[in-house]
């Protein structure tokens, strides 16, 4: 009974204590208008001021020491794109890459893989191009976010060859050429071998398995041209 009693009293005096820790997690210092948009505006002032000092003076030459050529005019943002394995990047002039972004070569073929970037060309958040053999893009193409450039699968086909660890083939391998004035929308993934002509758009979230004729614009899994577009 008196243990009860003592469960009791412990946990009436507990429901108070949770309670008011719950008011003091929400509790914050009351926003004075005029003092704090202007520390909200001097705190973005300086964090794009350092931002920009970094990409302009840090990241973005690091970057173009790694490319086969010297682009002059280049906007990097938010850091710089990682590059795992051995590959050959050319980029074209008036560019525009997101640092969230992977590039990979395939490190098991006899040549060391290619990717060659067009002028004015848009290479979004998150953007990931796995590189078999080469990844052509094109001037003026668009690339959303969360793209995937599959230029080669990583392992066999065979069960016991991937429990072994053993790489890819070179049948699973292949180009990937993505030609003037494409844009692909969020998320979309193009396989090995495809060829998307010019000036067609590929809807946000499409699977490309297959070559896409120019001007049209196409979606779904596996994508098809849904209608032409004028180009």
């Amino acid at each position: 009974m008196r243990t009860l009693i003592k469960q009791h009293l412990s946990q009436n005096q507990i429901a108070p204590l949770k309670a008011l820790l719950q008011q003091i997690r929400g509790w914050y210092l009351p926003s004075i208008p005029l003092l704090h948009q202007g520390l909200y505006h001097l705190h973005l002032a300086i964090s794009r001021g350092i931002h920009c000092i970094l990409q302009k003076c840090y990241f973005t030459p690091m970057f173009i020491s790694r490319l086969e050529n010297r682009p002059r005019q280049l906007q990097l943002d938010c850091g710089m794109p990682q590059i795992l394995g051995e590959l050959n990047i050319h980029l074209g002039e008036q560019c525009r890459l997101s640092g969230i972004s992977t590039f990979c070569g395939r490190v098991w073929g006899k040549q060391t893989p290619q990717l060659i970037v067009g002028d004015n060309v848009d290479i979004g958040w998150q953007n990931i191009l796995a590189i078999g053999t080469k990844i052509q893009i094109d001037n003026n193409v668009r690339l959303a976010s969360k793209i995937f450039l599959a230029g080669f699968p990583g392992h066999p086909l065979e069960p016991q060859a991937r429990a072994a660890g053993k790489p890819d083939t070179e049948q699973q391998i292949g180009d990937i050429h993505l030609c003037r004035d494409v844009w692909l929308g969020t998320g979309v993934m193009v396989m090995a071998g495809v060829t998307i002509g010019a000036g067609s758009i590929v809807a946000a979230g499409s699977v490309v398995t297959c070559n896409i004729p120019p001007g049209v614009l196409a979606g779904g899994n596996p994508a098809r041209v849904i209608k032409k577009l004028e180009y």
